[in-house]
């Protein structure tokens, strides 16, 4: 009987260290999890799931611009009543200060134009943000466009008021790099103002066309 009884012993003495050996196994593969160790983790989980900001285009431009203003419909400016067949001449400069919403750019547009009104030919300058749409760094040739500001007269007619609200919409066609950094454009749209200390209004077309620098 006692062979019987040591092996017995041998046998649950072998079936306990089997049993402790596994058990040490498993500890050591289970992952070591602590604050540091899930925080770190956490924060890499988010860190690779979160959204990169898109760098913002640098691209401004500096448009230089010359053309005519047509069929101008005036009211109450220099006669009583209504003119029509109104032209004139327009000039300046346009350039890029931001893009705006990620979608259009805003412009800075200073204009001279000069109206033939009842024989005489008013000079004002027009100073306005523009709206442009889509954004100058898309490099797409068509574009819309929208302004309001302020008009001061240099040279006017008479009893009326010097300064004025100014607005235009606009729409255009852009080639950019034609030669190195040098493009052209042309562009039509509307020419309105309201004159401000006095009835006057004046609503009229316009075409024109330039150069633009990219930079």
């Amino acid at each position: 009987m006692k062979p019987t009884k040591n092996l017995s012993v041998f046998t649950g003495i072998f079936y306990l260290m089997s049993v402790l050996a596994f058990h040490e196994k498993a500890v050591a593969e289970t992952p070591v999890v602590g604050r540091d160790v899930g925080k770190g983790a956490a924060s890499e989980y988010f860190q690779k799931r979160s959204p990169t900001e898109a760098p913002a285009s640098s691209d401004h431009y500096l448009a230089l611009h010359i053309g005519k203003i047509t069929n101008g419909d005036a009211w109450e400016w220099g006669t009583n009543g209504r003119q029509t067949g109104l032209s004139g001449s327009t000039f300046g400069v346009t350039y890029r200060l931001e893009e705006w919403s990620g979608s259009m750019d805003m412009n800075l547009r200073v204009d001279f134009n000069e109206y033939d009104v009842g024989g005489e030919k008013p000079l004002k300058m027009s100073l306005m943000p523009l709206w442009v749409f889509p954004e100058a760094s898309s490099k797409f040739p068509l574009y819309f466009g929208f302004g309001a500001g302020l008009g001061i007269f240099f040279k006017q007619i008479r009893d009326e008021s010097s300064i004025s609200l100014d607005y235009q919409l606009i729409t255009g066609a852009r080639f950019f790099n034609i030669y190195e950094n040098t493009g052209f454009f042309i562009e039509a749209g509307l020419k309105n103002h309201l004159q401000l200390l006095t009835s006057g209004q004046f609503n009229g077309t316009f075409f024109s066309a330039g150069a633009v620098f990219t930079f």
